[in-house]
């Protein structure tokens, strides 16, 4: 088979896969808790080896202290790490929040930017966090998210060879529409804690096994 045919043949079934994973989770929505692009911009931040369900337990009064990036930029920083302690890695988060939102006060008039270049220039914002943002909070779809789920997923389905998670994104670009690159991380999260667990997927209850190459057999 030609490389041609073979990439058209993974792009058929990256599309079947997305519309099974429609399916199966039709509401593919950003679970983190916020009001406005800085609120997630922090709450994406603070996301990085913690739940979700974790953050949201903790950012709302870290919000009502400090709602805005203005009040992010002058807070106490001791305050700020006592306040997302329970995330993990508190110290680094705080810190990177605090710079993230002077950065954003001092170069681009206390709101958050909507360009990739742009917020890579943050402190803690990767291309992973600067995906979320530009997709939630302002419905720009400039690339793919790649987590530990969606990495993990990726390469289990055959769709990518790559380990960094850079080129995994490129790779999902070509094989999704635009419009798709955020959901489809969303719905493959899901999908990754809920079936396909990493120390033991279930692949006789995956409604993806007969299009993944990884897939353990029927019993």
């Amino acid at each position: 088979m030609s490389i041609t045919r073979k990439w058209s043949a993974k792009q058929q079934r990256t599309l079947e896969i997305l519309i099974r994973l429609k399916q199966l989770y039709p509401e593919a929505t950003c679970t983190l808790d916020y009001q406005t692009p800085v609120q997630l911009l922090v709450a994406t931040i603070l996301s990085a080896q913690c739940t979700d369900e974790r953050v949201n337990q903790v950012t709302p009064e870290l919000f009502k202290q400090f709602p805005d990036a203005t009040a992010l930029a002058n807070a106490d920083l001791e305050v700020l790490e006592n306040l997302v302690r329970s995330t993990g890695f508190y110290r680094n988060k705080a810190k990177n929040i605090q710079g993230a939102c002077r950065r954003i006060v001092e170069k681009f008039n206390g709101k958050v930017p909507k360009r990739m270049e742009e917020l890579l220039e943050l402190p803690g914002v990767a291309r992973k966090t600067a995906n979320v943002v530009l997709a939630h909070a302002y419905g720009i779809h400039q690339g793919v998210t790649v987590d530990t789920h969606v990495k993990r997923l990726t390469q289990r389905l055959g769709l990518t060879e790559h380990k960094d998670p850079i080129r995994i994104e490129r790779d999902l670009m070509r094989l999704l529409p635009e419009a798709d690159w955020e959901n489809w991380s969303i719905r493959l999260i899901y999908h990754g804690r809920a079936i396909c667990q990493a120390r033991k997927p279930e692949c006789d209850a995956c409604i993806l096994a007969d299009l993944c190459p990884s897939a353990a057999p029927r019993k």
